[in-house]
């Protein structure tokens, strides 16, 4: 006796399979290596050669520079001596230390670098010291990367990379440029010291050569530059450090570069080495536990408790700028919450400070992101600007500088807000930098001998602050702001994520919502979280802010307590894919509003992802089809749209070649979310059978039965009201027919 069954949602018909089809599909699908992108071992290789080569190997020179007292380092590090110890860290991480010195010579070099052993990534940070009882000469031109790409055939270098973030519809826009013959391409902030800003400040890159290609990124919270220079010939030289440096060191005195890394791929598909990226950076770079955030805004208790009561569940209460004293600056009406400086909750407004509201926060399981700015000093009435003026560098923008590299501003401000963490229950630390950027201030108060001192002392202590932060506060999170997406570097990276990915929010900017799908679609190739929030709560407006950190900056009222109520419910469900999945371009990058614009995210560590979808105002074409990536190719995906319902259970290889068609009017959104069917079907006897499959939470299913698989045939109800579980659920059943089908779906 034979028989069939298949199963689908959504009263669609996909497929029907015999048993023996069946039970082969099933055991595929448990032994079949997963679509997802992997490290080659070729790839492991290259990183494996490259570190012994240029870090390893004591007759070669090492990939930094820098010149000392008139002599370029190459001509002196060959004649000092070298000292090299590597330490295994743990399983997929070794230290290598590498320190050169020389007799009668002050200065000391020490190289630190971190190998991986899952990832084709190597980074390091280069220290320079002076160990002697006098100064040194002076110290110049300080690479942290100086080395050389070469090519003997195929194509030409070609740099792929992002602009930074300036608070307009092209921040972040993707560009690549082919790097031929006596080509120099030089990026850096736009003299702001803030580390991702501007059209030229985003410090990742993804270099392409002949066969493969390497990821090449910047840890600088501060004035970084680099340069890309190719020769007439087959040589290209990659440079990056700190801006400026031309300083002699006193005793004692350390300075250190930029933090560099890089990271090797083969092959030509870049969407796969930025994949890889990204599974690095979840696994080495970002702070834990990652996590996706639903946030709404506001101070009391009363706001949580009615998102509470509209069935919205935030993670977090966001309190921004303004808490503290505010008034009698030089800042007045809206621009007020400028006047920094005092720091403590304001004794009329939050009389008992923030920690009776954060208790009660803490009992429903809500945390409490608080906004701080301390490098910028507002008011110079305040308890800096009176207490303690010496702490602070002119001339500033928007206020005076704190001077982080003076150990005693760096020790008041380390104790003290730790201070203001603890006793006001904060959970996220958020932390600001508005104004034109500190960097006049660091250089208009070096002298002309320690250039880019005052700089490289700030930002040591700028890290070590927020390092300081999290070790007296376990759990805390940090969130790094600069009027918007202007400081995130590689370092910064690792201790914080952006809450606010750019200040492009207003309803009053040019291509807002269209200009914030080109960010996210640009800025997924990079990094995994950002987040933002809309201003405009019509669907197209709110659907193009979703990300893994969302919040929508109103309370709940009559009229949007329903729009509220679908945008974090769909937000939530799809923001996961957005954070842990490999992401898919699925059209080219465009601001313009004659396109559709759609991505899609996959996971496939649990067989999700979603796929985001717009049309924009002035598209001509009604319908779009949209082959997904990265699905493997003998499973079974339940797709559901946003807006239609369930559209039923699609192979694989369905959803690769033939796709999604997707038809939206002009100005509209759409969004799916997907996930793998865990199919399966046991033979119990000759006649009893049990199959299996992926329940929701919530869902009914019924089992049914049928002899006539023409249209029009009955479908006989074997089983009804079997209840999801989020997990796999099963029915078992008895063959009564010589050929009998039978389908699982949604009641």
């Amino acid at each position: 006796m034979t028989f069939a069954f298949s199963l689908f949602g959504g009263g669609n018909y996909k497929s029907t399979m015999s048993i023996a089809k069946a039970m082969i599909l099933v055991a595929l699908t448990a032994v079949a290596a997963p679509a997802a992108i992997t490290v080659s071992p070729e790839e492991m290789a290259q990183k494996n050669a490259w570190v012994q080569q240029n870090l390893l190997t004591a007759t070669n020179l090492p990939p930094f520079s820098f010149t000392y007292h008139t002599l370029p380092s190459s001509t002196l590090l060959p004649f000092w001596t070298r000292v090299e110890t590597s330490t295994v860290l743990d399983a997929n991480r070794t230290l290598h230390v590498i320190t050169w010195t020389n007799v009668g010579i002050a200065l000391q070099v020490k190289c630190v670098a971190v190998e991986y052993n899952d990832y084709p990534e190597v980074e390091w940070t280069v220290y320079l010291k002076n160990i002697g009882a006098i100064n040194t000469p002076v110290v110049q031109n300080i690479e942290g990367l100086d080395t050389i790409f070469s090519r003997t055939n195929g194509p030409e270098f070609v740099l792929n990379g992002n602009k930074g973030d300036f608070t307009t519809a092209d921040s972040y826009q993707p560009f690549q440029l082919t790097l031929s013959p006596n080509t120099v391409k030089a990026f850096a902030p736009p003299e702001s010291g803030k580390s991702s800003d501007g059209p030229n400040g985003w410090p990742y890159y993804n270099l392409q050569t002949p066969g493969g290609g390497t990821i090449i990124a910047i840890g600088w919270p501060g004035q970084w530059a680099s340069s890309f220079t190719r020769d007439a010939g087959n040589n290209l030289r990659v440079q990056a450090g700190q801006e400026l440096t031309y300083t002699y060191l006193k005793p004692g005195e350390e300075i250190r570069t930029p933090l560099i890394a890089m990271f090797f791929w083969q092959g030509t598909n870049v969407v796969r080495s930025q994949n890889l990226w990204r599974r690095f950076y979840l696994a080495h770079i970002i702070p834990r536990p990652a996590s996706t955030l639903e946030a709404i805004g506001g101070d009391n208790m009363n706001v949580v408790n009615s998102y509470l009561q509209a069935g919205i569940k935030p993670d977090a209460l966001w309190q921004d700028a303004g808490w503290y004293p505010v008034n009698g600056g030089p800042y007045t009406g809206n621009l007020s919450w400028l006047n920094t400086g005092t720091w403590e909750p304001d004794p009329t407004r939050y009389p008992a400070g923030f920690k009776p509201l954060t208790d009660q926060m803490h009992e429903v399981g809500v945390k409490f992101i608080l906004w701080f700015e301390p490098e910028r000093v507002g008011d110079t009435n305040s308890w800096l600007g009176t207490n303690h003026p010496e702490w602070l560098l002119q001339p500033g923008s928007v206020g005076l500088i704190l001077n982080e590299g003076n150990p005693l501003a760096f020790n008041w401000l380390t104790n003290h807000f730790d201070g203001l963490i603890k006793s006001n229950g904060v959970d996220w630390y958020r932390e600001d930098m508005n104004g034109g950027g500190p960097l006049s201030s660091w250089r208009a108060n070096d002298s002309n001998t320690r250039q880019g001192i005052i700089e490289n002392f700030y930002v040591q202590n700028h890290l070590a602050f927020w390092d300081a932060l999290v070790a007296m506060n376990p759990g805390l999170r940090i969130d790094s702001c600069a009027s918007g997406g202007r400081r995130n570097d590689l370092e910064t990276m690792r201790r914080a994520v952006l809450l606010t990915r750019s200040d492009f929010q207003s309803p009053s900017m040019d291509n807002l919502v269209d200009g914030n799908q080109c960010h996210t679609y640009a800025l997924s190739s990079w990094l995994p979280f950002q987040g933002s929030g809309p201003y405009l709560l019509d669907s197209y407006s709110f659907r193009s802010f979703y990300l893994p950190g969302f919040v929508i900056p109103y309370g709940l009222t009559p009229e949007n307590t329903a729009t509220q109520q679908q945008a974090y419910a769909e937000c939530k469900k799809i923001a996961p894919t957005m954070l842990f999945g490999d992401y898919y371009p699925l059209t080219p990058y465009s601001l313009t509003n004659t396109v559709w614009m759609a991505w899609q995210f996959d996971r496939s560590d649990t067989g999700e992802g979603s796929v985001q979808v717009f049309r924009r105002a002035n598209n001509a074409t009604s319908s779009m089809q949209f082959q997904l990536q990265g699905l493997e190719p003998a499973k079974t995906y339940a797709v559901r749209d946003f807006d239609q319902g369930d559209l039923g259970w699609y192979t694989g290889s369905e959803l690769m070649s033939t796709g999604l068609t997707v038809q939206l009017r002009p100005q509209q959104a759409a969004v799916f979310y997907y996930r793998a069917a865990s199919l399966g079907i046991t033979m119990l006897s000759n006649t009893n059978f049990s199959l299996s499959w992926q329940g929701e939470t919530g869902q009914l299913y019924t089992v049914q039965a049928t002899t006539n698989l023409l249209a029009g045939g009955d479908w006989i109800p074997k089983a009804t009201n079997i209840a999801g579980t989020g997990g796999i659920n099963s029915w078992t059943g008895q063959v009564s027919q010589a050929t009998e089908f039978f389908r699982v779906k949604h009641q």
